[in-house]
């Protein structure tokens, strides 16, 4: 729907709301704007001439010079090829540097030896047609008529009324009556509060009485709610006055004559399509709106068309048979030609669901079709035919039959529902009073009676409370509605559990382990596969008593198979590297008629040219960090069978294990095929989750510096270096900020069954800078410490 600003204006005064505030506020009232623009916003530096004279160019037959007032002090020349300008002839003039339609840009120049200041234009070339001035000529100069302002110098946009405002709307199907100035003028002024002003449209002067020359029948009043006939007598066929023909123009409507200029304009201003017959082919005198017969299957609309009509289609018929077809366009001979003298305004409502599929079936979508598939209101059939009606008379396009013809179907009963302002509030999260919503829903044009609102019946859309919710919503402002939780929802997040699952998840992928999902059913033997002896406690599953198969027949105690089988088969595949993990179930047996204890585990897999014990043991180190989990310790051990036993440890936090981690034992690896080392780690997510702090410690950054040591051992080849490191971490206390091995060599200058270690130690204190003497101390601290491991200071 366009909408026209100057149009509008004659309903509500909006005229100081700037064109990006008008669309702004509408959209947010529920009258979605699409888009604005000002007519002939193209055009700039066209002016009004007057040709003062006009003689011949002295260079070429086909040429005038004129001498133009455009306003200034000196009178413009200007060579045209026109041949229809003359002295005294008001004219448009582009001047040097204007702009026209299609980016044209006028400048002065010479024309066979003569100057040109500028050049006079045709309609065309300001982006109009001789439908918007019906005098004009289609291939010469626009002469102005008197319907416009002839003052030289004036704006061309200001003197023939191109600077109307175009909006542009998307009216949803569920409000037809916004697809008219007059609804779209009832939504502007409630949403900027001002005063609507909607005259009832009256006819000053009647003659004769329509029953005299007419009657009219409606066979199918369910497909026809209301149909109104007005006629009007000694019609005079014209062009419209210059305000209608812009106003048509503005909305995208295409002038023609007065009388069907008359029905589009009440079509646009009152959303209510109109139809004027030429009453001398209205057979009979009668009107019969009734279904197509059988026979009538072939007719001929108003676009030279013979269309073919079935039993279901609602027609307009004449004594001798169908005139139009209902709603969607009328019949070749119902148009109005310059002879017509009579004619009959046709003001009905339709179906909606009838005229839809008549049109589908036609294949002919028109713009009355539109409007009356959306459902409109048959109480506005009777204002707009007494505004086309009032127009005839005003425009002096005829004379109007006193009385009307008016058979009304529609439904009487009024749509009545509960003003309930507590129930609104909490259904809208706001605090409004009552009264406000009152005011509110009065200035859409709803009635209220006590606590009930009366819906207006062009309102079809309104039916419930909640709608009526909507109404007030929507005006009081979207934008005015606090942000508040659903009621009677819980609010849905993440356990502290969920969340640590979801960091081990990220850190994991962060390492570059891709995320697998196994089966939690197993096959018996992968016990077997994985070296378990014969008495493990681990080969005591849940046994399923309707398995698919031997291969998932019990429910597995470790995820270690499960991690084996997928990097066996990546191996298989070709597939030289593999980093994988999975957060999967162990199931515990308790007992012949007792669930299992169902235990979440973490299992990292990892083959490949990079890949060794330190590798996945940093992965390990890295989750652990991540977590924050502290007093981390790690010990050798060399009884799992899984693992290679001087490759293989178990972690633990605080004294509890976490898990184990190391290098597959290679009669393991040999069982499933992989012809490299393979290395695993599980840790239990319980035990992880148990460790994790809850919260997040801020600890601040050092204000002094930090002294370094670097100190070189002479060890047992059997001693760990962690036994080692926990010892200097005793003897030196606070003051030890890190300590990290950095070199680990064995060799000619070394012993046998010795090794040497190198550790890197930084020292720091909290509350000052740490003397020499202070840093010296706390490593022969350390020395002095490990000495009682048989360590020495390498010399």
């Amino acid at each position: 729907m366009n909408l026209s600003q100057k149009w509008l204006l004659d309903y509500v005064d909006v005229s100081e709301v700037e064109p990006h505030e008008f669309a702004e506020a509408m959209t947010m009232s529920g009258s979605k704007v699409e888009g604005y623009c000002r007519e002939g916003a193209d055009i700039t530096g066209v002016v009004v001439g007057e040709i003062l004279s006009v003689v011949k160019h002295p260079n070429a037959d086909s040429l005038v010079i004129c001498q133009v007032n455009i306003g200034e002090a000196e009178p413009v020349q200007i060579v045209t090829g026109a041949t229809n300008v003359f002295a005294g002839a008001y004219v448009p003039v582009a001047t040097n540097g204007s702009h026209l339609p299609g980016d044209k840009v006028i400048k002065k120049g010479k024309l066979r030896g003569e100057v040109s200041n500028g050049m006079l234009c045709s309609l065309s070339e300001l982006g109009l047609t001789v439908h918007d001035f019906p005098y004009a000529i289609e291939d010469g100069i626009f002469i102005l008529g008197d319907d416009c302002e002839k003052t030289p110098g004036m704006d061309i946009h200001e003197a023939i009324g191109l600077d109307d405002l175009c909006t542009e709307f998307e009216i949803t199907s569920n409000r037809p009556d916004c697809l008219s100035v007059t609804g779209l003028a009832r939504e502007a002024a409630v949403t900027f509060q001002k005063e609507l002003h909607l005259p009832e449209p009256k006819v000053e002067k009647e003659t004769g009485d329509i029953r005299e020359h007419l009657s009219i029948e409606v066979q199918n009043p369910e497909l026809c709610p209301r149909y109104i006939g007005r006629m009007v007598k000694n019609v005079k066929i014209g062009p419209s006055p210059r305000w209608m023909r812009e106003r048509l123009r503005a909305c995208g409507v295409r002038p023609i004559n007065n009388i069907v200029d008359i029905t589009n304009y009440v079509m646009l201003e009152y959303g209510q399509p109109m139809h004027a017959f030429d009453f001398k082919y209205v057979k009979g005198g009668k009107i019969i709106v009734r279904t197509a017969r059988e026979d009538e299957t072939s007719f001929m609309t108003l676009d030279g068309v013979t269309r073919t009509l079935s039993p279901e289609m609602l027609t307009i018929c004449d004594a001798e048979g169908p005139t139009a077809v209902a709603g969607v366009m009328g019949g070749e001979f119902s148009s109005i030609m310059e002879d017509t003298d009579t004619i009959l305004f046709e003001s009905a409502c339709f179906n909606g669901p009838s005229v839809r599929l008549t049109a589908k079936k036609l294949g002919m979508r028109t713009e009355a079709s539109g409007r009356y598939e959306k459902g409109l209101d048959p109480a506005t059939c009777l204002p707009a035919v007494q505004r086309a009606c009032q127009l005839v008379e005003l425009l002096g396009a005829g004379e109007v039959v006193g009385g009307m013809i008016d058979v009304d179907n529609s439904p009487k009963e009024k749509i009545v529902l509960p003003l309930e302002a507590d129930w609104i509030n909490r259904f809208l999260g706001i605090d409004l009073p009552a009264e406000e919503m009152k005011t509110i829903l009065s200035r859409l044009g709803f009635g209220i009676e006590g606590d009930q609102v009366v819906v207006p019946s062009y309102r079809a859309d309104v039916r419930c409370k909640a709608d009526v919710a909507e109404e007030i919503a929507r005006i009081y402002g979207y934008n005015n509605i606090p942000t508040t939780s659903l009621r009677g929802s819980c609010e849905g997040k993440l356990t502290p559990r969920q969340k640590m699952e979801r960091r081990v998840n990220n850190i994991m992928l962060a390492q570059g382990y891709s995320e697998i999902m196994t089966y939690s059913f197993i096959s018996p033997k992968y016990y077997d596969k994985i070296g378990l002896p014969a008495d493990s406690a681990l080969r005591k599953s849940v046994v399923i008593s309707n398995p698919l198969g031997e291969d998932t027949s019990v429910m597995r105690t470790t995820t270690l198979p499960s991690m084996l089988e997928i990097l066996s088969k990546n191996y298989a595949n070709r597939n030289m590297a593999a980093a994988l993990y999975e957060i999967g179930a162990e199931y515990i047996p308790q007992g012949e008629n007792e669930l299992p204890i169902e235990t979440d585990h973490l299992t990292l897999g990892l083959y490949g040219d990079k890949a060794d014990f330190y590798a996945i043991k940093g992965a390990v180190e890295a989750l652990l960090d991540y977590l924050n989990i502290q007093d981390v310790d790690v010990e050798a051990d060399s009884t799992n069978p899984t693992f290679h036993p001087g490759r293989c440890a178990v972690i633990t936090a605080g004294g509890e294990e976490l898990g184990v981690v190391g290098e597959v034992h290679p009669l393991v690896a040999e069982n499933y095929e992989i012809g490299t080392r393979v290395y695993l780690a599980k840790l239990s997510m319980d035990a992880l989750f148990a460790h994790t702090p809850a919260d997040k410690e801020y600890k601040a950054l050092p204000k002094y510096p930090a002294s370094q040591r670097d100190i070189a051992l002479l060890c047992d080849e059997e001693l760990p270096v962690l036994t080692m490191e926990k010892a200097i971490s005793s003897a030196v206390g606070s003051l030890l900020e890190k300590v990290e091995l950095f070199d680990v060599y064995r060799g000619a200058q070394i012993p046998d069954h010795k090794k040497s270690v190198a550790f890197n130690l930084v020292l720091r204190s909290a509350d000052h800078t740490l003397t020499v003497e202070e840093a010296d101390a706390a490593v022969k601290r350390a020395l002095k410490a490990l000495s009682a491991l048989n360590v020495t200071l390498r010399s």
